[in-house]
């Protein structure tokens, strides 16, 4: 097959709807909580890239979702801005004020339908439910004509039951019916069969959209989504990178790709410009802390690159050989610009628009400061250099809490000593602690100057690129009061890097629940 050879152009009937829930159900992993700002700018590139419903949030589950999804409505272009609400008469009330401004709003509500469901978690008869169907989604249709309605762990609901939900809720006004693998229960062939009987059985199920939402746990979402648009689903939702509670939602970048490269099977197409995959990659691994590994379909560091001889070879005498894609159709360039102390700005805000970031005149300084700094102490300046140090920057700017300066005195001789500045909304605090190891000693003068009682979950250390003089990139999880952030930072100096991944989760935490007392976070 010709890796480059363009698809055909579906009918109409074929053409499958991208629904994009990065921000309500991809925010759920714990530890991926973004900003306002975050979120809408994830919500800018996903409306860019021609995804046609952006699930912007959970409007009831607290003030700055309802914010962030009433922000993301307002400044929506094209997509379909959802809210998703619980079988409640108060959730969908609040989604419905949460997407009125929406050039084209929607509300998604849903009730568990599984025997499991309803006997553990819910209480609830089968009669029950469907009474709860039936009100909830009229009331929803009451206050806008896009309703979606789903059927939490469908995959595990016997067919007869499932039918009558499904015509339960087309006849009280739904327009879209997703049929979710809530669990990650379900494998291709079932799921498509599921799809199948549904709408061969349920009065006018012509009249709405059916949808597919799986989750990874046994590693079939993709599959699992496929076979459901084979079923008749012309709606898929889905997340970048494949971001979601537990194993993970459908990735959308696998989702998108595979309908384009295989329509000799899969005779699909949607509105999603793949050019912009790679950059809305890592823009959600940026934001959400939340690392593609390498090996990642479409988006991993390693998804074209080519080491064994034989590949390479290949490669050479013709691209096809081992790529059924061209690099450049998903945003990567098959050429990298060799970045070094002498590389000027110019150079390098092209280096950045080639690696997919966009920044702002301030951050870009900094990054091009940290940039030179690093190119001075490396002799080979990576592509992997540049995204860390980018990524750091991108995490920490605009932080209540930033660190000035670190010494540390480690040795055999006794125990280690860390001296660390750090500046606390322009207050600069100093602390002197000792500890067992220079990063101990360094985190337990951070937390003299910053009281709190989160507990330490995760400290994680890699190396960016190869040799002695490689970047760490350290991964620092905190959990306090059930709530899970992760803080990363990338320095030549590991120690350096520690301290700076430990400030980025204070910062995280402080942004949403409150500290112990103490001098320093007083000012915060």
């Amino acid at each position: 097959m010709n890796a480059t050879a363009t698809p055909a152009t579906p009918n109409e009937k074929d053409r499958v709807v991208i629904f994009d829930t990065t921000l309500r159900d991809g925010e759920q992993s714990p530890g991926a909580s973004m900003t306002l700002e975050e979120k809408l700018n994830v919500a800018e590139l996903l409306d860019t890239m021609g995804v046609d419903i952006i699930e912007a949030g959970f409007p009831i589950a607290s003030n700055g979702d309802f914010e962030a999804v009433c922000e993301i409505a307002k400044v929506t272009k094209n997509a379909v801005v959802a809210g998703l609400a619980r079988a409640i008469p108060g959730d969908i009330d609040r989604a419905g004020d949460a997407v009125r401004h929406a050039r084209r709003g929607r509300i998604h509500t849903f009730v568990s339908t599984s025997p499991i469901h309803l006997q553990f978690q819910m209480n609830k008869t089968e009669e029950q439910v469907l009474e709860i169907i039936r009100t909830t989604v009229a009331r929803a249709r009451n206050l806008i004509d896009d309703v979606e309605w789903s059927a939490m762990d469908a995959t595990r609901t016997p067919i007869d039951y499932l039918c009558r939900c499904v015509e339960a809720a087309i006849r009280a006004g739904a327009t879209t019916i997703n049929l979710p693998d809530t669990v990650g229960y379900a494998v291709p062939e079932e799921y498509r069969a599921m799809f199948e009987q549904v709408r061969a059985r349920v009065p006018d199920a012509d009249k709405a959209i059916f949808s597919v939402h799986c989750h990874d746990d046994l590693g079939l979402a993709v599959a699992n989504s496929l076979a459901g648009v084979a079923g008749g689903a012309r709606q898929v939702e889905c997340t970048i990178n494949g971001l979601g509670e537990r194993a993970g939602n459908a990735a959308l970048e696998e989702v998108v790709m595979a309908m384009r490269t295989r329509s000799d099977v899969l005779p699909f197409a949607c509105n999603v410009d793949p050019v912009h995959l790679t950059r809305a990659s890592k823009l959600v691994a940026a934001v959400s802390s939340f690392d593609v590994q390498y090996n990642k379909a479409i988006v991993g560091k390693n998804a074209f690159a080519h080491e064994s001889g034989i590949h390479q070879d290949g490669m050479l005498k013709n691209a096809s050989t081992y790529e059924i894609m061209r690099p450049e159709d998903v945003g990567v360039k098959a050429t990298s610009l060799v970045m070094g102390k002498h590389s000027g700005r110019h150079a390098f805000k092209d280096k950045l628009a080639e690696l997919g970031y966009v920044i702002g005149d301030n951050a870009f300084e900094e990054a091009f400061r940290r940039f030179k700094d690093l190119a001075d102490r490396k002799k080979h300046v990576y592509d992997e250099d540049i995204e860390a140090l980018v990524s750091d920057e991108m995490a920490t700017g605009g932080e209540a809490i930033r660190m000035l300066s670190l010494t540390v005195i480690a040795g055999t001789g006794g125990p280690a000593k860390a001296i660390v500045t750090l500046d606390v909304r322009g207050q600069h605090v100093t602390r002197e602690e000792t500890g067992d190891g220079p990063v101990d000693a360094t985190f337990k003068a951070i937390k003299a100057i910053v009281p709190h009682e989160a507990v330490l979950r995760l400290y994680q250390v890699s190396a960016v690129t190869e040799g002695t003089d490689a970047q760490a990139e350290v991964s620092v999880r905190l959990e306090e009061g059930g709530r899970t952030v992760t803080g990363k930072a990338a320095d030549t100096d590991t120690i350096a890097a520690s301290a700076r991944a430990y400030v980025s989760a204070i910062n995280k935490l402080a942004n949403g629940v409150a500290f112990g007392r103490g001098e320093a976070m007083a000012a915060v």
